[in-house]
């Protein structure tokens, strides 16, 4: 099954006329004076895999999410057997393991959110005003597909309703991965991850003795974490609030600042 998208640019001509004339006469008058690149500018798709979106209540929601960050990052902070890791095993644990500890935070702080078409005035201003391509026009935008995904991840979860305890021992599996190329201690790393899925199995008979069907469930509903991409993430709930800034880099600050 095809699920590209299937608008074509004679559809982005009817459905915003003012928009491609504008983009017409700047490319015909302009050709010669400047470089911009028209083709890199993603047109306005109308399709539901690929509409570009943003946060509804972008003030209330990148607060929470914020929030939620931070506790991510001290959490790992938190862990002795992780403080015991060398610095470059510690670096690839984050960039591997921070988006998907962050959806799990969301899940816990119970954070919903509802989306919204971008604006499509922005696109044009950028046009109008810079008439230069820029980082934001660069970067993968958050989709409705994306989002989506997301959304669904996060309902998932909720219908496990996990309890504390729970979520911690998952968080160190999630942050204990021995697959991330290039870790020095391979082995510890991957002794931790039994670890905690020994932990996180026992809790579950705990919690619902008998067969592991839920213990399993668990497993199988973090497997979908990483379907959601850090650049979702990031352009979502971050970009309002850093602006131009490497997010990356500022979780390292956050994680290395004693």
């Amino acid at each position: 099954m095809d699920n590209g998208c299937h608008c074509t640019a004679d559809t982005d001509r009817l459905s915003n006329p003012i928009l491609y004339n504008i983009l017409s006469q700047m490319d015909n008058s302009k050709a010669g004076q400047n470089n911009f690149n028209y083709n890199s500018v993603p047109h306005r798709c109308n399709c539901e895999l690929r509409r570009t979106v943003c946060l509804k209540r972008p003030a209330e929601i990148c607060k929470e999410a914020s929030a939620v960050l931070v506790k991510t990052i001290h959490f790992m902070k938190n862990l002795p057997a992780f403080n015991q890791l060398p610095p470059n095993d510690q670096l690839s644990l984050l960039k591997s393991c921070w988006a998907p500890l962050f959806i799990l935070g969301l899940v816990q702080e119970h954070v919903d959110f509802e989306v919204m078409d971008t604006p499509a005035d922005s696109m044009l201003k950028k046009i109008l005003l810079n008439r230069q391509e820029s980082p934001e026009m660069e970067r993968e935008q958050p989709t409705m597909a994306g989002v989506s995904k997301l959304k669904s991840c996060l309902k998932k979860f909720w219908s496990l309703d996990l309890s504390p305890k729970e979520y911690a021992y998952l968080k160190g599996t999630t942050i204990f991965n021995p697959d991330v190329p290039d870790l020095k201690a391979a082995l510890f790393v991957e002794g931790l991850q039994q670890e905690a899925q020994h932990a996180l199995s026992e809790v579950v008979q705990l919690i619902q003795p008998g067969p592991q069907e839920r213990f399993a469930r668990i497993l199988l509903t973090a497997s979908t974490l990483q379907s959601i991409t850090p650049s979702l993430i990031t352009e979502l709930f971050f970009r309002p609030v850093i602006g131009q800034a490497d997010l990356l880099e500022l979780l390292v600050d956050m994680l290395f600042c004693r």
